[in-house]
């Protein structure tokens, strides 16, 4: 059975606000309590073991750690998602992307108990210099890449349902990322031009047409028609199969909140309208969809497994240059 891996970006109520230009964000509003425990209950009854990706700052705050801590007592990955969570990492020196890095692998061991060994950047937000500093530290992979044409009209929903201003505008000019990004490959693969080996696990889009099958796009098209969304995302994996891609399936907190849940500052976002317990079994759908072909695994294994495939010549085989100037092999 093929590998699939599937990780969450534990992005808190505060990061949110913080991206749409919220001032309030600097209250560290929190949802993690409400948040892990459900996604630890799903992940439970299905025997499943996946990736958290965990924001530094969240990390550092006491009141935190406890609920974090049950991440990794129930045999869970934990990776490093930035401290402050700011989707312009491509703006930031290298000084400032090394302490950003190593403040986080600080206080998400502190709260955890273990060293993160993976990396996603905010809003896919990543660099050459990023990817060498990671490699340089240790790191067996990155997960920042979003190979969509779709990643431009994300953004612009996004700036259209925000009170940002230009210059905040000009900061998050590559949410998302560009259109570029649809050319990057599907497939996991080793980076060129960094100090050590290194894979990248792309977020997973539907092949050929590279469009999103994350749960949260797929939580916003059942709005409308849940067969058709459940079509659409068979449809997904069913490429992968035949496309030989191993899909690695990004998760979002808010895929497990919903409009009971009291959270006004975050009805902007796409299926936020839902209540929670539809959100939930649709999600635990999709979870169980990929598991019925698929063995899941956190995506640190998924990783290895990557690089012993290439280190034995049997699938990865070298890509053209991405745009982001990082050669790989797909």
């Amino acid at each position: 059975m093929r590998l699939a891996s599937v990780s969450i970006d534990l992005d808190n109520k505060w990061s949110y606000m913080k991206t749409r230009g919220d001032g309030r964000w600097t209250e560290y509003q929190s949802y993690l309590e409400t948040v892990v425990p459900r996604v630890l209950g799903m992940l439970k009854e299905r025997g499943m073991r996946i990736t958290f990706f965990i924001v530094g700052q969240d990390a550092a705050l006491p009141e935190n750690q406890r609920v974090l801590r049950r991440i990794t007592e129930a045999g869970h990955e934990v990776a490093n998602h930035s401290f402050h969570h700011e989707p312009w990492l491509h703006l930031y020196t290298e000084a400032q992307l090394r302490e950003e890095i190593e403040r986080a692998e600080q206080a998400i061991e502190a709260a955890t108990g273990e060293r993160p060994l993976g990396f996603r950047g905010p809003g896919y937000s990543h660099s050459p210099l990023l990817l060498d500093l990671l490699s340089r530290r240790g790191y067996e992979y990155d997960g920042s890449t979003f190979p969509t044409f779709l990643g431009p009209l994300a953004r612009l929903y996004y700036f259209m349902s925000s009170g940002i201003s230009r210059g905040e505008r000009k900061q998050r000019d590559l949410l998302f990322g560009s259109w570029r990004n649809g050319l990057l490959p599907l497939k996991p693969y080793m980076l060129k031009g960094t100090a050590h080996p290194m894979v990248e696990i792309p977020v997973t889009t539907m092949p050929v047409v590279r469009i999103p099958i994350q749960p949260s796009y797929v939580l916003y098209l059942s709005k409308y028609s849940e067969a058709v969304a459940r079509a659409y995302f068979l449809s997904g994996l069913a490429l992968c199969r035949w496309t030989g891609v191993e899909p690695s399936l990004l998760l979002h907190p808010l895929d497990f909140l919903g409009c009971d849940d009291s959270l006004p500052e975050l009805k902007f976002f796409p299926a936020m309208d839902l209540p929670a317990r539809r959100k939930l079994e649709f999600t635990g759908w999709m979870l169980d969809r990929l598991a019925q072909t698929h063995q899941v695994v956190p995506m640190r294994d998924h990783a290895r497994g990557a690089k012993i495939r290439q280190q034995s010549g049997a699938e990865l085989r070298r890509s053209a240059d991405s745009p982001n100037s990082v050669r790989g092999v797909e």
